[in-house]
């Protein structure tokens, strides 16, 4: 059985994978933190597609349905952004095998752009976050991917990472965006576009 509680970080350290202590206030933490706050927002998304209606509850249900499938999406996501943080906290010289974002990841968030992408009207202008509850809610988790794919260029400018984690991170952060418009679309929601100064 897991503790909850340990004390072991009570003086400001955490632990990275392998053991080795490190401030919590280090780029590295800092890094697989937010991916982790991320994950968060994520299994958010996830309740708000599951229970918003009941005839959202029904089509959670459904695996074959677009929510069933959006929802599916996301739990592999969530799985996929736990190997990412730890990839981020093993340090470079582990010895022991740790898990490892690879670049098949980042094929799949590709196919899915792309598929995702050609049922959308063309994009011409940027458009502000909005639409649906579940629509903003993608488009607040593409701010945070993106802030963690700061945070992870912070660390890689100072240590060696594994570059398919960089990569993946920011292939997200685009599959976030064009998912929060393919939900807009499918809720019937209207984009607000973004023509700057009149």
């Amino acid at each position: 059985m897991v503790k909850i509680y340990t004390k072991t970080g009570d003086s400001g350290t955490t632990s990275l994978f392998g053991g080795k202590r490190l401030s919590k206030n280090k780029a590295r933490v800092e890094a697989y933190g937010t991916v982790d706050e991320l994950n968060s927002l994520i299994g958010v998304i996830i309740a708000d597609l599951n229970y918003s209606s009941s005839a959202s509850r029904e089509a959670s249900l459904n695996k074959n349905s677009p929510q069933g499938r959006i929802i599916n999406k996301l739990l592999r996501i969530q799985r996929e952004l736990f190997v990412l943080g730890t990839d981020l906290a093993s340090p470079n010289n582990l010895k022991i095998k740790s898990p490892k974002v690879k670049r098949p990841l980042v094929t799949r968030l590709e196919h899915e752009i792309d598929s995702w992408d050609k049922n959308l009207p063309k994009l011409r202008n940027f458009i502000l976050p909005g639409g649906s509850k579940v629509g903003t809610s993608i488009h607040l988790a593409r701010s945070v991917a993106r802030r963690a794919e700061r945070s992870i260029a912070v660390l890689s400018s100072t240590e060696k990472i594994n570059q398919n984690a960089q990569i993946y991170i920011n292939r997200l952060s685009d599959w976030l965006f064009v998912l929060a418009r393919y939900v807009n679309k499918l809720e019937n929601q209207k984009e607000n576009i973004w023509k700057g100064r009149k």
